[in-house]
């Protein structure tokens, strides 16, 4: 766990940054190009585009008068949270070893939040019409509050698995799993509705086409991840400009747009029908789902890193 093997990353050679390097020294790696530095840019620059956007759903749209509103506010935020956990974990993680482990562990419950923001909202505005008021759409949120738990240990526990190359492949697994399970999960109403679903009652509406993009997306954010494509292919090549990391998030950014625009339009196209006959929209079952999530996923942060900070201490005593 504590090798400095985990600050080298698979086919990637040059352009690493001090493995202890001070936190001004991380900051200001911000503008030096190092193979991290688009890793962070990725993802900080969207946060701002996603924060806008939630501000100006709360200014346009008065959400606290209107509870249909709420399932997308929550989505928002957890659509800013994500890129900023991830820009700050690829800035802040070569302080030591121990912070590279802290840091990933808040952007692997951030992306487990998102992935109930993206259930909150598939809940509240995607599902068919066919499976509205089904049993399913009523097991969905809790069965997706507890994929958040699952995917938050399995992503933490895996960067335990990440000492050394040998182990590399069961971290990346494991990682895989932890991610593309809620993402299965969460999307099986989609898949059914723009994929299987026939006839009456599959809400085919011009909302599909954005949620064909969103998935698309999704899978190739995935298989970049997985593959380490392109730089597999020539280790040292890719190392600053073009490695799948850069293009992971990239892809998972206008992936995320996409997931946000088919929403606002199946919220704006179906409301009179969601609102008669869906679920009623409730504090607890958006913005208190969210909080509950956000506890959570806080607690099994700390319960992975207080093993990592008493370490620190007694080898290096209290500061």
């Amino acid at each position: 766990l504590l090798s400095f093997e985990v600050f080298h990353e698979e086919s990637i050679i040059y352009g690493y940054r001090h493995p202890r390097s001070s936190a001004t020294d991380c900051v200001l790696s911000l503008f030096q190009l190092t193979n991290e530095t688009l890793n962070i840019w990725t993802h900080f620059l969207p946060t701002w585009y996603f924060l806008w956007k939630l501000v100006t759903v709360i200014l346009m749209q008065t959400v606290w008068l209107d509870s249909f509103t709420w399932p997308l506010v929550v989505f928002l935020f957890s659509c800013c949270v994500y890129p900023l956990a991830s820009s700050c974990a690829h800035t802040f993680s070569t302080m030591s070893v121990r912070a590279r482990h802290i840091c990933f562990f808040f952007d692997y419950a951030a992306l487990s939040f998102y992935s109930l923001g993206s259930a909150i909202i598939y809940s509240a505005y995607v599902f068919p019409d066919r499976w509205v008021n089904s049993f399913f759409h009523r097991c969905y949120m809790p069965i997706a509050v507890v994929n958040t738990v699952v995917c938050t240990s399995i992503a933490c526990y895996s960067r335990y698995t990440d000492s050394s190359l040998m182990l590399h492949k069961v971290y990346i697994t494991l990682l895989v799993f932890a991610f593309a399970y809620p993402y299965l999960f969460d999307n099986i109403p989609l898949f059914y509705r723009v994929f299987l679903c026939e006839g009456d009652g599959c809400t085919a509406n011009d909302t599909n086409l954005l949620h064909y993009y969103h998935i698309t997306l999704a899978f190739l954010t995935g298989f970049l991840f997985a593959t380490h494509l392109p730089e597999r292919l020539a280790p040292g090549s890719f190392d600053y400009i073009g490695h799948s990391h850069q293009l992971f998030h990239v892809c998972g950014v206008l992936g995320t747009h996409f997931q946000m625009k088919a929403a606002e339009r199946d919220m704006a196209l179906r409301r009179p029908w969601l609102l008669q006959n869906s679920i009623p929209i409730t504090l607890s079952n958006s913005a208190g789902v969210a909080l509950l999530s956000v506890v959570v996923n806080l607690i099994i942060v700390i319960s992975y890193s207080l093993p990592l900070l008493c370490d620190s201490k007694k080898k290096f005593g209290k500061s």
